[in-house]
This record gives C-alpha cells, sequence and structure tokens, in this order.
C-alpha cells in the first residue's frame, strides 16, 4: 500500500470517527441544528483563524522562506486550476458542486499525509494552500455559493478575518516573531481543534440525510471524477514544469489539491442556506473513493517529478 495509503487510512478512519461522534451526538439530540450552526461559528470565525496563524509559528531561514514563497506561488496555480475546472463543470447551475469540486480537504486530509510521507519540515509548504484556500473559500467561494460577487469586492477581502490571521501570520514568520508560551500554546491548541469540529458537524449533517443516498446520484460520482481524478492530473501535468529543485514543494503542495472534497462546502452551504446534506453526501463519498485515488496520483507525481 505505501507509507501515502497506509497513512492516508489511518487519517480516514480518524475522519470517520469524528463525525460517527457528531451522528449519534445529533440522533440523541445532544446536538441540535442550531447547535451544528454555532458550531461553524466556532470553526470558522476562531478555528480556521488560530490554525493559520500556528502554522507560520515557526523559525525561519532565508532558504525557507524562498521555498515558502515558492509554495505559495505553486498553490496559486493548483487552486486556479481547480477553481477553473470546477466552474467549466458545473458553473452557475451547481453552486454546491462548484465550491465542492474546488476546495479540497487540504487541512484534514493533506498536512498528516505530508508529515507521514515527507516529514514534519515538510507541512510548512502546505500551508501555503491551507491559507489560499481558505482565503478563497471566503471570498470566490462565497460568490460562487451565494451568486453575489459582492464577496469578492477588495474591502470585503482584506478585512476578512482569514486575510488578517494570514498577515499576522506571515509577519510573525517572516520577521521571526517569538510569541509568549502561554499565548503560543493557547494560538495551537484551538487551531488542533479545526479538523475534530468540522468532521464532528459532517457527522451531525449526514445523521439528517439517508446514508444510502451517498452512494446514489449521478451527480455525486461527477463530484469525486472531477476533484479526485481530473483535477490532480491536470495539475500533476503544470507541476511538471516547475524546476526539480522545488520538488519537495511541489509533491507537498499536491497532496493538498488532491485530497476530497472539503468538509467546509457543508458549513458554508449550512452557513449561506444551501443544500448542505447534499454537501456532506458528496464530501462522504469522495472520502471514500479517495482511498484509491490518493496512492495512485501521489505514485505517478513522483515517478515524473
Amino acid at each position: 500500500m505505501g507509507t501515502v495509503g497506509i497513512a492516508l487510512l489511518h487519517q480516514i478512519i480518524i475522519m470517520f470517527i469524528f463525525m460517527a461522534v457528531g451522528f449519534i451526538m445529533f440522533k440523541t439530540k445532544l446536538i441540535s441544528i442550531e447547535g451544528t450552526k454555532t458550531l461553524g461559528n466556532l470553526l470558522l470565525y476562531a478555528c480556521s483563524i488560530c490554525l493559520i496563524i500556528n502554522s507560520y509559528n515557526i523559525e525561519s531561514s532565508p532558504e525557507k522562506i524562498k521555498k515558502v514563497l515558492m509554495s505559495f506561488v505553486i498553490a496559486a496555480v493548483a487552486l486556479a486550476v481547480s477553481m477553473l475546472v470546477s466552474a467549466l463543470v458545473f458553473g452557475k447551475k451547481y453552486p454546491v458542486e462548484n465550491f465542492g469540486t474546488a476546495f479540497s480537504n487540504a487541512g484534514f486530509i493533506g498536512i498528516p499525509l505530508v508529515s507521514s510521507a515527507l516529514g514534519k519540515e515538510a507541512v510548512i509548504y502546505c500551508t501555503a494552500f491551507v491559507t489560499l484556500l481558505n482565503i478563497l473559500q471566503w471570498t470566490y467561494g462565497v460568490a460562487v455559493i451565494t451568486g453575489d460577487r459582492k464577496a469578492m469586492a477588495p474591502k470585503k477581502i482584506i478585512t476578512s478575518p482569514i486575510v488578517i490571521a494570514f498577515i499576522v501570520g506571515l509577519l510573525i514568520f517572516i520577521f521571526n516573531i517569538k510569541l509568549p508560551d502561554d499565548l503560543s500554546k493557547g494560538i495551537s491548541s484551538i487551531g488542533a481543534m479545526t479538523s475534530p469540529i468540522a468532521m464532528i458537524m459532517l457527522g451531525a449533517y449526514l445523521a439528517q440525510t439517508d446514508v444510502i443516498s451517498v452512494f446514489k446520484g449521478g451527480r455525486n460520482y461527477l463530484v469525486a471524477l472531477v476533484r479526485l481524478v481530473v483535477i490532480p492530473l491536470i495539475t500533476v501535468g503544470i507541476m511538471f514544469l516547475i524546476p526539480a529543485e522545488y520538488n519537495e514543494v511541489k509533491l507537498a503542495t499536491l497532496v493538498s489539491a488532491v485530497a476530497p472534497v472539503g468538509a467546509n462546502v457543508a458549513v458554508f452551504a449550512q452557513k449561506l442556506d444551501k443544500d448542505y446534506k447534499l454537501a456532506v453526501r458528496e464530501v462522504c463519498l469522495s472520502t471514500i473513493l479517495c482511498i484509491i485515488s490518493i496512492p495512485l496520483i501521489v505514485s505517478l507525481a513522483t515517478s515524473i517529478f
């Protein structure tokens, strides 16, 4: 199965354990629909922000800064490919599918896989992808789901909590700012809650729908095909053109880019009063199928880079 495959399997098992907790708690009425909305606010306005700041709370060096900056370029290209393909396939007619295929589960799936396959030092190169993904979800993603392009206005982007968190984190990284230990641990702990809360919410969402419906419907499979095969193959082709000296950065970014549909599509869909149950089905199906797709895509990339 290989290092990537084994790490992926463990991560998916953990993901479904968290989902099972949310599923049971909703079924036993320990979490309500209003409760999931509150958890969504905690996730989007606190956990995600701390996750980004904590990602840059590490010691920097000129060489590391150079590679981190390059990781932003590669991440921007990968996300541009993802958004373009999603828009061409689903367009305005299917906004939830468009959002879901555009943005992967880079935080929960991508970062642990990179840590297992490439080492903890390589995780910093994933942060560019995760940061840009979060910024784009709050701006382009909101515009896609709502059809309101005001979400992409410069003022909205600059004042977005995620953008502010990114600027703070980047300043900490570039200038090697040493945060007080208690503050650093607090930010780290809140950021670490991001994935568990997102998955528990996903389980609560799943409890509101027919589980069998995850495996029904052609669009669910089309979303999985685009998210797990089409976008990754195009991304690998483009990354092949990037110099070999950045192979570690390329692979770290690629693992983030080939992850399944991100849980945030359901969170944003609920927040914006869209069909979040549909989003849950797409997340679950693509996550199951990525057990096959991710090891194959990463193996292909490793052989040609």
